[in-house]
Formats: structure tokens, sequence, C-alpha cells
């Protein structure tokens, strides 16, 4: 049994400065182009505003969208074209994976946060995100000095 099947992830880099109805239309167009050049779309995230690790075209800034489809092979060029292209696409990359196929996850913010106000799970989650800073000290030495106390007894 081969469960594993080879499948192909865009990403791409839209402007941080456009709005968020044409970010969606951006997704939209590409989504419909890649399957008029005979894809098929598995998953499409948008993954949001985030820094990136140089500045291109004088943006610090880059709106990321992942999208993960099959194909030939022959699409990938007509796609990486349109993107190309387009002036609000500031970078792009297709990666070739083989493993188990994506599976499709919810594509609207809303919809994800809704979730996670509802699941138990988003408490803990939230937590683990957020640094740790302690401005007193005395209290983890005390801690410290406790734990010591008990393993030697």
């Amino acid at each position: 049994m081969n469960d594993q099947q080879s499948y192909y992830e865009t990403m791409y880099i839209l402007r941080p400065d456009i709005a968020e109805d044409e970010v969606t239309n951006h997704i939209d167009k590409y989504n419909k182009l890649l399957e008029e050049f005979g894809g098929t779309i598995l998953d499409s995230q948008m993954r949001g505003k985030r820094r990136l690790a140089y500045q291109i075209a004088k943006h610090r800034e880059g709106i990321y969208v992942q999208l993960s489809h099959q194909g030939d092979g022959q699409h990938i060029f007509k796609i990486e074209k349109a993107m190309r292209l387009s002036e609000d696409v500031i970078r792009y990359m297709t990666v070739k994976q083989d493993g188990p196929l994506p599976a499709p996850r919810p594509s609207s913010k809303s919809a994800s946060q809704s979730e996670k106000k509802d699941s138990p799970d988003a408490e803990v989650d939230s937590k683990e995100k957020q640094p740790v800073t302690s401005g007193d000290n005395s209290n983890s030495e005390k801690v410290d000095a406790e734990t010591k106390e008990n393993v030697e007894s």
C-alpha cells in the first residue's frame, strides 16, 4: 500500500498595503487559474501578515498565502507566470512534496478563532505563546530551595 503521493506547495507573498478584500480576490484568482490549467487544489490558506527576513521592493512585511495542489507539473509554469506578472505578488516559490496529502483546513480567520474559543485547549495554547517575564527572582529561588530539600529527604 502506497499512501505517499506527490503534490506541490506554492507559497506566495502579497504586498502588505493591499486591502483584505483584495487579498481574497487574489487568492480566488490564483485558485481559479490553477484549476483552469489542470491542477487540483488540495488546500489554500492565508497565513496572514508577517515580517520579512529582508526587505523586498521596499516592503518589510508581506501577506503570506500557502496553496497545496496536485497536477502533472505543467500547470506550475503557467501559475508562476501569472504571479510574476502581478505587481501585488512580491515573491513566490513552488516546492514538490512527497507524503500524505494535506487535509483542508478552514480558510477564514473567524472560523478558526471561533473554534479556538470553543476548545478547552485554546487557553493552554494562548498561555504557551506568551513570553514568561519575571521581575522577581526571589520566589523562584525559594521554590528551587524547597525542591532540593524535598529531593534530599
